[in-house]
């Protein structure tokens, strides 16, 4: 009984400790989705003597982590949320880490014949035609900006009919989906190759709109203030963000590829 309960006090013990060293991070789930988290944790890790744990989710959920104080930092893609989230007083220390881009995609048929277009054209075209649209609809940083073009396309999106489907899923999940049901969605780059190694030969979608200044995809983190939030750990968010904005982390970055194509283009300092 003695040798149990030593046990488990040695165990409680190390769990506190590596608990005192672990950084808490929300991020969005193209960070996780394409692997770059796994690649980078490691190094870390080693670099710094931190582990780091993290919950992936869309950026809506994430900045609600973090205004509920269950997180340290945030690795997040919606620039205007994120300045909304600091200015009320729960971020700080917002620095740029990296960008890709989004894009539309759709069955290599393209049945609503929107290859090359504008997106707002596109869109309007996918609604003119009821193509099938699949929608993240989890206020996640690719949903807002995909809201955002459908307004800029005067499309209202509450108003559509069954076209317009809502998945609630992530991002692998719904470009599926769209691919299952011969239909359109919006994805950054990243999760596109991800998605592209994972299917193959297999893969019955192709990329249909791109290049826009409009589908630029900004990727920062955000400290979570401990002013409002006084059980964080903001020396554990600093060591993360001036790991992550590294020269050194920044070439890291840069070297993360799938299928000879970068997923991400480190930014930091820009």
């Amino acid at each position: 009984m003695k040798k149990t309960l030593l046990t488990l006090g040695l165990s409680t013990v190390v769990a506190l400790s590596l608990q005192a060293d672990s950084l808490m991070m929300a991020t969005t789930t193209s960070t996780d989705n394409t692997g770059l988290l796994d690649y980078l944790a490691p190094k870390f890790e080693k670099d710094t003597g931190t582990n780091l744990k993290w919950v992936a989710t869309g950026t809506g959920k994430a900045l609600k982590m973090g205004g509920n104080c269950d997180v340290d930092i945030l690795f997040v893609h919606a620039p205007a949320s994120e300045k909304k989230f600091i200015a009320t007083g729960f971020g700080v220390d917002r620095n740029q880490v990296m960008y890709n881009d989004f894009v539309i995609v759709g069955p290599k048929k393209d049945p609503a014949t929107v290859n090359g277009m504008a997106p707002s054209a596109a869109l309007q075209q996918i609604k003119d035609k009821s193509a099938n649209f699949f929608s993240r609809g989890d206020n996640s940083g690719t949903n807002k900006k995909e809201l955002s073009l459908w307004k800029n396309a005067k499309v209202d999106t509450k108003e559509a009919s069954t076209w317009y489907v809502q998945t609630g899923q992530g991002m692998l999940r719904t470009i599926n989906m769209a691919a299952e049901k011969g239909g359109y969605t919006m994805t950054d780059r990243g999760t596109w190759i991800k998605y592209m190694s994972q299917t193959g030969d297999a893969n019955t979608m192709k990329v249909v709109v791109e290049g826009d200044k409009s589908l630029f995809n900004q990727y920062s983190v955000v400290t979570i203030n401990k002013e409002k939030c006084k059980n964080v750990k903001p020396e554990l968010a600093k060591k993360f963000t001036n790991w992550i904005i590294s020269p050194a982390t920044q070439k890291t970055i840069a070297d993360f590829r799938l299928l000879g194509q970068a997923l991400f283009i480190p930014n930091a300092g820009k």
